[in-house]
């Protein structure tokens, strides 16, 4: 992408925030619009605004944008898995507001339900629901041995449980497993074959 057409692009957030205001929508929706690019360090765009001079609501939804763009498909790159972009976005500095980052974190969580995970029992699980106590301790469902190499039974964990004798490794990329049909298993739509 050449200079001038990273220009053009640049000019969305002041053009989205514009459109809003003509069409009579709300100033905070619009402010959201035109800030969610700025970042916490003013190094951003269009405005270089920093710290809390940026709208709450635009450090809120910079954080949305952002991992909505890492973690989808595009014409130019492959989607980050879940695990992976809140790992990655953890360590930008200055990007974003950090407690509001974190809050983004608690809500989703660190291993967000639908992403893959390599556990300590060598299986495959996915996660199915956030952890009650801990960021770390989600529920799963457990689907596929790597000591078999394909399906196992089904098993529904609750790594927080105490009596839980398993743990996540970490965090498995999808398409490095041809794993077809996996959302079903998170959206409860029953088993995978």
């Amino acid at each position: 992408m050449s200079d001038a057409e990273f220009d053009i692009i640049r000019r969305h957030p002041s053009l989205g925030a514009a459109m809003l205001r003509e069409g009579g929508v709300d100033e905070a929706v619009q402010s959201v619009a035109r800030h969610h690019h700025e970042k916490y360090d003013g190094s951003g765009y269009p405005d270089r605004l920093r710290g809390r001079g940026i709208p709450l609501l635009a450090r809120m939804g910079a954080v949305c944008d952002i991992y909505d763009a890492v973690t989808s498909e595009r014409v130019y790159k492959a989607p980050w898995n879940p695990a992976e972009a809140m790992r990655r976005m953890a360590g930008w500095k200055g990007h974003f507001d950090r407690p509001v980052f974190e809050a983004f974190v608690k809500t989703v969580g660190i291993y967000p339900i639908g992403s893959l995970v390599r556990l300590e029992s060598r299986r495959l699980a996915v996660v199915v629901a956030p952890g009650a106590d801990s960021l770390l301790t989600p529920r799963v469902e457990a689907f596929f041995s790597l000591d078999a190499g394909g399906p196992c039974p089904c098993e529904r964990l609750d790594l927080g449980d105490p009596d839980c004798d398993d743990r996540i490794l970490g965090p498995e990329d999808p398409s490095a497993w041809n794993l077809a049909g996996l959302d079903a298993r998170w959206m409860g739509a029953g088993p995978v074959p």
